[in-house]
């Protein structure tokens, strides 16, 4: 097919909205080789190059010449908001089929079957349903002139983003016809990466690399351990940077927390994870619009948001891998001659990435858990509800899991409707040694990243190096580095701010599926039985409180015959003081331990007499049960309190009650214990913790 220059850059233009723009150095390479059909490419190109310029100008080029629609599968369909609209602008019409348009799924697949859409958009998990694959893909099987890898890398073992459903892409590619023109993108990549991806998406797959040199980012990292110091160190320097741009944290409960710092200094900000949900777009058009100074993301805002005049990016926490950092840093600076990227490390964050690192696979004994109780229904299958009840596993780690299974060749498990079953085939051992290799390789990824953290000066040298690419193109701009020093006062703000949290602790308003048979009880929890809606002082482990619990409760990792710091006494009646339930507590009780009997009790005595309040030991515990915290799922951590509470005090006092725990994870207990209290005779049970379950309890 002859490729016209002419269209192409009439197109470009459109895309961009920009008359005089011409194409970058590449982009008009890869959009010919596409068009002409000269063998299958990948392109590995940084951030803010236009990679979609490529692919949906190929795809205007092709129909016009009478071509098939093209078919694009991207991790990042509901963040490619800006490349579909200049696809519009450019007469390309594409349509998405994904998990968050179901409603209108029927309307795109007429149109394909009209042929009235140029491009199919799909996330790799859409090649895993069978609906999609027998009713819609096969019927535009045959009609397809192109079809599109974007974050090719994480086809590859070696990729940063292990998305397991791309193995289902390296089984289509290897039967598609080697004449099928097949473009594959990717921003980073190196030589492992590269050497798989030829592998998987051969054969005589060309190669269009660029440079890896952002000469327009002044890179700089600052170790500030404690949060505290980098909530001071953001408020006074956010103001001074000009422009806009992105904080990235680690998790969404930094992301929170940041933000709502930072808007308790006046600053324009706001939080965006991947539990922002419908929002998202709007804060992105915030961003955008520069209405906002910065948006405080998780990787939820990363590969698909276009903004080329970000001014700086800055993060909290040092991430797991330098690909990882190089992709987000490298948002900042596209269209400016001058952007900070800045590092901020912290004492948490090897903990945080350590447990993403070791939640990433399944464990032989998860996968062990999983397999029996299949095996123990061979002729009906279970669903994932059915197994809840059955595995110590949570519901993540059980479709973690089942997924994973799923996608092996030849795969031990299948799906017949909602339920799994067991088929034939063994799970092969290249199952685990990819997934001991991988974990390796990430322990590298972080070592190598904290190696980053600690330099002091040719942070983007080393960037390049570490990626494979020629660390003599490195040219930095002429930028001045930003203070390390955190101002007294604002430390002192910072420390109070993180003091202050305080979280609800909502009441469980059923019974688990099945009920529970020691005490009798089943169905919806009774008003007039329910605890009412309760406080937790922090989050275990975390900035604030956090440490000061954890530090009473443990001691290297063990527990200790300590008490709990009367600093945490005054701060939970202080926060009672500000809290105010009403009717008000008239007497304290808690929750009793027959391993460490005395901690809680001691630390609730010590809070009623702080609160003028009479305190009595209502509750006892009749049975030892396994720790909630090795409980991993509702169900099972339901029935671990299943008949192991008893009221030990009778008559109990006729008002309403505060009930202290330290610990909050399920919610079970306190719902038990406040059931057991209000079904012999006391008042309203008020539920106090100290801290809600972190994820490295």
């Amino acid at each position: 097919m002859r490729y016209d220059t002419r269209r192409a850059l009439a197109l470009l233009r459109a895309g961009t909205r920009q008359r005089d723009t011409g194409f970058r150095e590449g982009q008009e390479e890869a959009i010919r080789h596409v068009v002409e059909a000269r063998g299958r490419l990948l392109v590995v190109q940084k951030t803010g190059w236009g990679k979609s310029f490529v692919y949906f100008i190929a795809t205007r080029l092709l129909r016009e010449a009478g071509a098939g629609p093209a078919l694009l599968i991207s991790p990042l369909l509901s963040l490619m908001r800006n490349q579909i609209a200049a696809a519009e602008r450019m007469g390309v019409r594409a349509i998405r089929i994904t998990s968050d348009n179901r409603e209108h799924w029927q309307d795109e697949e007429e149109r394909l079957r009209r042929d009235e859409a140029d491009i199919l958009l799909i996330s790799p998990e859409r090649l895993g349903n069978e609906y999609f694959r027998t009713e819609v893909l096969a019927e535009i099987a045959e009609r397809i002139s192109l079809l599109v890898i974007d974050e090719a890398h994480c086809i590859s073992d070696w990729g940063h983003d292990f998305r397991p459903h791309y193995r289902l892409i390296e089984r289509i590619a290897r039967t598609l016809p080697a004449n099928l023109r097949l473009l594959a993108t990717t921003a980073t990549a190196n030589d492992r990466v590269m050497d798989d991806l030829a592998a998987v998406l051969g054969p005589n797959l060309e190669v269009l690399r660029g440079g890896l040199d952002r000469p327009s980012l002044m890179l700089q990292t600052i170790r500030l351990p404690r949060q505290s110091q980098r909530l001071a160190w953001l408020a006074e320097q956010l103001p001074a940077l000009s422009g806009h741009g992105i904080i990235y944290t680690l998790t969404v409960r930094d992301a929170v927390q940041v933000a709502e710092w930072l808007q308790s200094r006046g600053l324009p900000v706001e939080s965006y994870t991947g539990q922002t949900g419908d929002g998202r777009e709007a804060l992105e058009q915030l961003l955008l619009d520069n209405r906002v100074k910065a948006l405080v993301a998780t990787t939820a805002l990363g590969m698909g948001f276009d903004k080329p005049d970000l001014g700086f990016v800055i993060h909290y926490q040092t991430p797991g891998s330098v690909v990882a950092y190089y992709q987000q840093v490298g948002r900042a600076g596209r269209a400016l001659d001058r952007a900070y990227g800045v590092l901020l490390s912290g004492e948490e964050e090897t903990d945080i990435t350590d447990y993403f690192i070791a939640s990433a696979f399944p464990t032989r004994d998860e996968v062990r858990q999983v397999i029996e109780a299949l095996e123990a229904a061979p002729d009906v299958g279970l669903s994932i509800p059915d197994l809840l009840g059955r595995v110590n596993l949570s519901s993540g780690r059980i479709k973690k899991t089942m997924a994973l299974l799923s996608l092996e060749s030849p795969a031990p498990i299948a799906k017949r409707g909602t339920k799994w079953q067991l088929i034939a085939a063994d799970l092969s051992g290249g199952f685990w040694e990819r997934a001991e290799r991988l974990t390796a390789l990430r322990h590298e990824e972080q070592r190598q990243m904290q190696e980053y953290a600690r330099l002091e000066s040719g942070h983007m040298e080393f960037l390049i190096r570490a990626l494979d690419g020629d660390p003599e193109t490195a040219r930095p701009p002429n930028l001045p580095p930003l203070s390390t020093e955190v101002e007294p006062g604002l430390l002192q703000e910072a420390v109070t701010f993180l003091r202050r949290t305080s979280l609800p602790i909502e009441p469980r308003k059923q019974w688990p599926a099945g009920g529970l048979p020691q005490y009798d009880v089943r169905g919806s929890i009774p008003s007039e039985h329910r605890a009412e809606t309760g406080k937790a002082l922090c989050i275990w482990g975390d900035a604030g409180w956090g440490g000061l619990v954890r530090h009473g409760k443990y001691r290297d990792g063990r527990y200790r015959d300590g008490r709990f710091a009367d600093d945490l006494v005054r701060a939970c009646a202080a926060l009672m003081a500000q809290w105010i339930p009403q009717p008000a507590p008239e007497w304290v009780t808690c929750i009793p331990s027959r391993r460490h009997p005395d901690l809680v009790p001691d630390f609730a005595d010590r809070l009623a007499t702080e609160m003028g309040l009479p305190f009595h030991r209502s509750l006892s515990k009749v049975e030892d049960r396994a720790e909630q915290k090795s409980m991993a799922n509702s169900v099972q951590q339901a029935r671990n309190v299943d008949g192991s509470l008893a009221v030990s005090l009778e008559p109990l006092p006729g008002g309403p009650v505060l009930l202290v725990d330290d610990m909050v994870d399920s919610r079970w207990t306190l719902t038990v214990a406040a059931w057991l209290l209000r079904s012999k005779g006391s008042g309203e049970v008020w539920p106090l913790a100290l801290a809600l379950a972190g994820h490295d309890r």
